[in-house]
């Protein structure tokens, strides 16, 4: 429905109206405490900016009704009781102190889109010269043929083309235009994302439990981050260590958990992985060849879904939980009951049984 689907677009905008409306009812039912809701009107409007920047448009029509409902009640108010017209100036300094805020979020918003398109596009560019001259290379001869100065050449081209490819996709991640979410029924999902996983790698793979119901999501994206957190987690276990996978629901919020018994993230690190990058051994991530780029795609995609990725860790291995909300759980299935080895829902046909029913099903 597309009343139903716009609701759940503007679900910011409607909440912050509702409470506004709620305090003008209440500058108008309690005038000596007016200045209480009139401020919380203008704070929220802040807020609801910070979160949702508006268009030119938009922002200069809420500006101007906000200002026109609060201060057309305090003028009332100034004319019906003792007049306080120094309250009516409150109204034009809320305003320019509201569009000082807009100002600098729409610098900030025109900064990072120049940012994003400055990765973008100077990742496409590197992604040729450098896919060319590892080409090149390459055809100097088989691996045994090869100098080590061409082998050490190879090894770092490969190493930047999983830079430039990481940078790309997280641009793309971090992309303004939201993507349109679909259900995703998350067993199945986290299953084929799992198979795939556990015949790339010799770790020992589990998976489950897994939460049953649908996640309303984008499921490239969500591939994506999942993708990124077994890597990690590949690359810092060796074959043999324990690589989990597992999904629980707590209302409609899904976490799911990727879990390696691997040596675990320096205390001074955990703050710092989930940056562009970040490591937590800069030089160990080299070795294994990381980009420091897999976590912060995770938490782009996590912030893309109004979610967060953390991390529980210790000596023993680390414990990456993405938490997404919009999770519908399955209906439970009714139980079958059985007597024997015969159904209760099934009539009894086998021999001695002479009233159709199951047998061992006693009539009260």
């Amino acid at each position: 429905m597309p009343a139903i689907a716009s609701l759940r677009r503007n679900r910011v905008e409607l909440a912050w109206g509702v409470f506004a409306l709620a305090n003008l009812a209440a500058m108008r039912a309690w005038p000596q405490w007016e200045t209480i809701p009139f401020h919380f009107i203008w704070v929220s409007l802040t807020l609801v900016y910070g979160l949702r920047v508006w268009r030119p448009r938009a922002t200069a029509l809420v500006l101007a009704a906000v200002a026109a409902a609060t201060g057309a009640l305090i003028a009332i108010e100034a004319s019906e009781g003792d007049p306080m017209w120094g309250e009516l100036l409150e109204v034009p300094l809320m305003s320019a102190m509201f569009l000082a805020m807009v100002w600098h979020a729409r610098r900030r918003q025109a900064v990072l889109l120049s940012h994003q398109r400055f990765l973008a596009d100077a990742s496409h560019e590197l992604r040729t010269p450098v896919t060319i001259a590892r080409g090149h290379l390459e055809l100097t001869g088989p691996d045994g043929s090869r100098t080590p100065e061409v082998t050490v050449a190879l090894a770092e081209l490969g190493r930047m083309q999983r830079i430039i490819e990481r940078l790309l996709l997280l641009a793309r991640t971090e992309r303004p235009d939201p993507v349109p979410p679909v259900d995703i029924d998350i067993a199945s999902f986290l299953e084929d994302v799992f198979v795939a996983w556990s015949e790339a790698a010799p770790r020992a793979w589990r998976l489950g439990p897994l939460a049953a119901g649908t996640l309303r999501a984008a499921p490239d994206r969500l591939r994506i981050a999942l993708d990124a957190l077994l890597e990690n987690a590949v690359h810092y276990t060796e074959p043999g260590d324990r690589v989990a996978l597992r999904a629980s629901a707590h209302g409609s919020t899904l976490v799911i958990e990727v879990e390696d018994t691997g040596p675990g993230i320096p205390a001074d690190a955990v703050d710092r992985i989930f940056e562009r990058f970040g490591r937590g051994e800069p030089a160990r991530s080299r070795d294994r060849g990381g980009t420091g780029l897999g976590l912060a795609i995770v938490a782009a995609v996590a912030r893309a879904h109004h979610g967060s990725c953390t991390v529980a860790t210790s000596e023993a291995g680390s414990t990456f939980s993405l938490t997404l909300p919009h999770f519908r759980p399955a209906p439970p299935r009714a139980p079958t009951i059985e007597y024997g080895a015969v159904s209760a829902h099934t009539p009894d046909t086998r021999a001695g049984s002479t009233d159709g029913r199951p047998e061992g099903l006693v009539e009260a």
